[in-house]
């Protein structure tokens, strides 16, 4: 039943697939263990970033898109490596549509209500046409490499106006924050191929939110002696968490952010 949340919808198993632990690239931990061809064994769907921290992923239909710093976007090698990225099968199995102008936060208002629960790990694509959209994107890091919070905290931050493309991501529990990002975690890329990043902000002018739930997490741990030896639990790991996603260093417990 679209828009609506459904409690008799049948719980299916569905697997997302996860590389490494966002707290190990909090820590500094660009080492890309994984190629793509071995995360796309995993999925058809996700999000990550590329070794060193060279650019944004985004996965749809099985395709990896590395969005960059200077806003070129290219199709990613399948012997391209990930530090760290998240992946699925996406098979939607609730969906709405949007009609009108509708924000960042009434957004999530929505998918929350297409939840069935928030004790459950969901994937989102979000399709259609924005009135604009806010992105940044990690840049190319070289050794030594410094903590994630300081090399995201220059970030420019780009505002793409009239702009028709896909969002994907997950919407992680608050249980799960340094294992993934708690909240909506989505990147955008446009229509074109030509632009895109990880999404700050954004009001949708009419599209389809898609949910694919996930009720099985399976984590790919590093075999490599920075992700032995870096800090997992760092005392202020929110804090970290939410100064490399959003530029933010705020005070209190995870909330959804994009």
């Amino acid at each position: 039943m679209s828009g609506e949340r459904s409690a008799q919808r049948r719980l299916v198993r569905h697997e997302v697939f996860q590389t490494s632990l966002m707290s190990a690239l909090l820590d500094g931990v660009y080492e890309g263990e994984m190629t793509l061809a071995e995360l796309l064994g995993h999925g058809n769907f996700g999000i990550g970033t590329f070794e060193a921290l060279d650019g944004e992923m985004i996965i749809t239909d099985s395709v990896p898109w590395r969005m960059r710093v200077d806003g070129a976007v290219e199709r990613a090698g399948l012997q391209d490596r990930t530090p760290f990225a998240t992946v699925t099968n996406f098979v939607p199995d609730v969906s709405h549509e949007i009609t009108g102008p509708t924000t960042r936060a009434e957004l999530h208002g929505i998918i929350d209500r297409l939840m069935i629960s928030t004790n459950y790990l969901y994937a989102l694509r979000i399709s259609g046409d924005f009135e604009w959209v806010s992105t940044r994107t990690v840049e190319r890091q070289e050794r030594p490499w410094r903590p994630m919070a300081e090399t995201t905290a220059t970030e420019r931050v780009v505002r793409h106006e009239r702009t028709s493309g896909v969002m994907a991501g997950f919407r992680t529990p608050l249980f799960e924050q340094g294992i993934n990002v708690a909240g909506c975690h989505v990147h955008f890329i446009d229509d074109a191929r030509s632009r895109g990043g990880h999404v700050m902000d954004f009001v949708i002018a009419g599209g389809l939110v898609e949910v694919c739930l996930g009720t099985d997490l399976r984590v790919a741990l590093p075999l490599t002696d920075s992700f032995a030896g870096a800090d997992l639990t760092p005392a202020d790991l929110d804090a970290q968490v939410r100064a490399a996603e959003t530029h933010e260093r705020p005070r209190g417990a995870a909330g959804s952010r994009s």
